[in-house]
């Protein structure tokens, strides 16, 4: 049996201190956050991911669940307690809430890891199943040019009927033209 001594037990304390302090600032400013079991995950396919999601402002952490539940319950945050068991990483979704999710899906679907535990969306706690909806919606510039094209249509749809009325009244009054000139 090793007995830690005092010097190893405070760097140990401080070192947990320290990641529970990142992870509360991880977890803050976080727009979406995804936990996931990424046992069996190579390093270097562990560091092919860590590269996509740091291409859509996002990165993956591993840390101990128990530090993990501390920092998010001083941020009143509760996920599922089946969420936090076995070997955990956390991926931190800044700017974008989706395209994180998306790059992680398409990953875990090409190489069958990692699985997701949970997910958080703001304060909502989020299922697996949640996650993987929200992972399958379009990017936010397909569904800008779909909100604008819906906010568009009426008003091509007013312009040919205004366009119609003018056409109508050019045609007729072509057709008195051509009628006096023919008399």
């Amino acid at each position: 049996m090793i007995i830690m001594d005092e010097q190893t037990k405070a760097a140990s304390r401080i070192k947990n201190e320290e990641t529970v302090a990142s992870l509360k600032d991880k977890l803050g400013r976080s727009k979406a956050v995804v936990l996931t079991d990424q046992s069996g995950l190579s390093v270097s396919l562990a560091g092919e991911l860590k590269k996509k999601l740091k291409s859509v402002d996002a990165e993956s952490v591993v840390a101990k669940n128990t530090l993990i539940k501390i920092a998010s319950k001083e941020l009143g945050i509760e996920f599922p307690e089946e969420s936090l068991n076995g070997p955990t990483a956390a991926l931190f979704a800044y700017s974008d809430e989706v395209a994180p999710l998306r790059e992680l899906a398409t990953f875990a679907k090409t190489n069958e890891k990692p699985t997701v535990k949970a997910g958080l969306l703001g304060t909502t706690i989020l299922s697996v199943e949640r996650v993987a909806q929200l992972a399958k919606l379009p990017t936010k510039d397909v569904l800008h040019a779909k909100v604008v094209g819906s906010l568009a249509s009426p008003l091509y749809g007013i312009v040919g009927v205004l366009n119609g009325n003018i056409r109508n009244l050019v045609y007729t009054i072509n057709a008195i033209k051509d009628q006096k000139s023919n008399a």
